[in-house]
């Protein structure tokens, strides 16, 4: 079985370059590595004992939907392994991938861990990221035995995954209508799961992931996250990224307007101050904010004062 690892960037030249590190430790190389470029010039990269193919495909704004689907239609592999830029695989990701695949069907999905600011720079050291990377507080860990059936479709995450060609083809890919930032990875969850594809949560398959400042819930991509949310409820019939809307809800930015969502006002600093990921902390949690703002709007003494509950120390749980 040969193996594509598919990657899609624009910027962040140097997390791509520790995602090429790690693949040039791995147990098992991958036949190669295709990068969808989204910038207007090649990345610098190390050497590797492998191909790396560049795919360029401008900067206009291509939705990231597109960016994953032309990755996957120039790779030659039989397995595709797809990683996000800012992604290190730890030296067995790979073999696992291709140990699972080739017993079981479907989506796999490998485990992930979250470095702190500053993890990698020192290089690419797999024992140090295993002793100060953390699991995600609102992802699934690793299953109990080799694999696990994932039975939400929700869950699927494109950070960290692999399926053969065939199976990703066979789905279509992912939904090009969907621009910009939320919804695409839940609407390919369902489209896999429409086609009757498992998706699993496999053993190992590990990817550690680089530090970068974000915003959760994501109030710097509310006007994409309000029309995907529009666009996936029109698709499958059903609501989408709740949990961000509800937050979007109490902090006054949007309100119900009939089946949909309307916009109020745009955010301000004081919106991306509380979503903000501070450095202290390796992500950022949807669910510590929105449990927050929760707590405040309960609260007798929500506008303010001595007894009003503090806002979230970091964005972390």
């Amino acid at each position: 079985m040969s193996i594509s690892v598919c990657t899609l960037a624009f910027g962040r030249e140097e997390h791509l370059a520790n995602l090429v590190r790690g693949l040039c430790a791995s147990t098992r190389l991958p036949d190669e590595l295709v990068i969808a470029v989204m910038q207007s010039a090649p990345f610098r990269l190390p050497d590797a004992p492998f191909p790396v193919r560049q795919i360029m495909l401008g900067a206009d704004g291509i939705p990231l939907a597109a960016g994953r689907n032309r990755a996957a239609a120039e790779a030659r592999g039989d397995l595709l392994v797809f990683l996000d830029v800012d992604c290190i695989p730890a030296s067995r990701c790979v073999e696992d991938y291709a140990r699972h695949a080739e017993s079981l069907g479907g989506l796999l999905m490998g485990e992930v861990a979250y470095l702190p600011d500053g993890a990698a720079m020192p290089g690419i050291d797999e024992a140090r990221f295993e002793q100060v990377g953390v699991k995600h507080s609102e992802r699934a860990g690793a299953p109990k035995g080799t694999h696990a059936l994932c039975s939400d479709y929700r869950c699927f995450w494109s950070l960290n995954f692999a399926m053969t060609k065939e199976s990703f083809t066979r789905t279509g890919g992912f939904d090009e209508r969907f621009v910009g930032y939320g919804g695409e990875d839940t609407d390919f969850g369902r489209t896999v799961a429409t086609h009757e594809l498992p998706i699993w949560w496999v053993l190992g398959a590990k990817a550690f992931h680089q530090y970068h400042p974000h915003h959760m819930p994501p109030v710097h991509h509310l006007d994409s996250v309000l029309a995907n949310a529009r666009r996936f409820a029109a698709k499958w019939g059903e609501p989408t990224m709740q949990h961000w809307l509800r937050a979007f809800v109490l902090m006054g930015l949007v309100e119900r307007a009939g089946d949909g969502w309307r916009k109020l006002r745009e955010p301000d600093e004081s919106d991306l101050e509380l979503t903000r990921q501070q450095e202290s902390a390796p992500y950022a949690s949807s669910a510590t904010v929105l449990d927050w703002l929760e707590a405040r709007a309960a609260s007798p003494d929500a506008d303010g004062g001595p007894e009003a509950t503090p806002a979230p120390a970091i964005a972390s749980a």
